[in-house]
């Protein structure tokens, strides 16, 4: 079983940057894909951005590009997402999630999920 914690989220003002963490524990996968979801309110759960974890390829929703960085500390066994000039759009419950020994794609399927990390950004 794999666990995952995120943490760094809270409340910004439009503009700002904050840098969220995933944490891994348990058994992990050299091939998977480590992912960042998110919920806004009222809304169904999006794809925000994925990194390949062996290759550290990365890939992104169109309205994040060039603001959201992802990327990995293999030693920490730990992703991030760097969130720079935050919309109010971007308000929403952000999940990391991992995939399985299988494989998976940019978007899925992944197995495993954290708690979720509230980003709420003000106008």
């Amino acid at each position: 079983q794999v666990q995952l914690v995120e943490s760094g989220g809270g409340l910004v003002q439009a503009g700002g940057s904050l840098r969220l963490s995933c944490a891994a524990s348990g058994r992990t996968f050299s091939s998977s894909y480590r992912g960042w979801f998110r919920r806004p309110p009222g809304k169904e759960r999006e794809f925000v951005a994925a990194i390949i974890w062996s290759s550290g390829s990365t890939n992104y929703r169109n309205s994040v590009k060039g603001r959201f960085t992802i990327s990995r500390d293999n030693a920490k066994n730990t992703v991030y997402l760097q969130m720079n000039n935050l919309k109010p759009e971007d308000t929403a419950v952000y999940y990391c999630a991992a995939s399985g020994p299988d494989g998976s794609s940019w978007w899925g399927p992944y197995d495993y999920w954290g708690q979720g990390t509230q980003v709420t950004v003000s106008s």
